[in-house]
């Protein structure tokens, strides 16, 4: 994988942006992580609290190509506003996979497919810029937004894992997904000279 000073990934024409996360938006992330709508949603061992957020942002200015923590901004009449949060942490550096998570979408955003485009500005970056192989992502079973939105986004459902997590008071499934370099349209799946070492 190569490193790369990442600070914003822009999608040009549609007023859309991912900018990596710093301090100052630690309010932002707390807020969102802990609204009523969003929450239930999230994996039960992300943080919500204001330590843990910073922690895991200020991991993300240091080790820029094995994690990542992005604020999905839109274009307001002229000036960028944050519509949601996601992001990345490298799993297996020899086999070059990542793990997406921590989506979120701010519920006054919802129902543009922020999240479509947001995935798929991630992916490109993941996949081509900083050469990861595969990308991959798990969500509870009964979060029906997170899965069509998975599959809008292109990944390839791979299966469930039975009753694997306990979360509000039962057990539930978890969904997997899985993205390789060749199921992003428009991109050689030739793996890069320094891949093949």
């Amino acid at each position: 994988m190569t490193e790369q000073p990442l600070t914003v990934i822009l999608d040009t024409g549609g007023g859309l942006r991912l900018r990596r996360a710093d301090d100052q938006d630690v309010d932002f992330f707390v807020l969102l992580f802990t609204d009523e709508d969003v929450e239930p949603y999230l994996a039960a061992v992300r943080p919500r609290d204001r330590e843990g957020l910073l922690g895991e942002i200020r991991r993300s200015q240091e080790v820029r190509g094995e994690c990542g923590r992005f604020v999905i901004e839109v274009d307001d009449k002229g000036r960028w506003r944050a519509a949601g949060v996601l992001g990345f942490d490298v799993v297996n550096r020899r086999s070059r996979i990542a793990n997406l998570g921590g989506l979120a979408i701010h519920p006054a955003f919802r129902g543009r497919r922020l999240a479509d485009a947001a995935a798929r500005l991630l992916q490109r970056h993941l996949l081509v810029e900083l050469d990861y192989h595969r990308l991959q992502l798990e969500c509870y079973g009964f979060n029906e937004r997170a899965i069509q939105h998975a599959e809008r986004a292109g990944f390839v459902r791979e299966g469930v894992r039975r009753q694997a997590y306990w979360r509000h008071g039962e057990w539930v499934d978890g969904v997997l997904f899985g993205m390789l370099r060749e199921d992003l349209p428009e991109v050689d799946a030739t793996p890069s000279p320094e891949s093949r070492r």
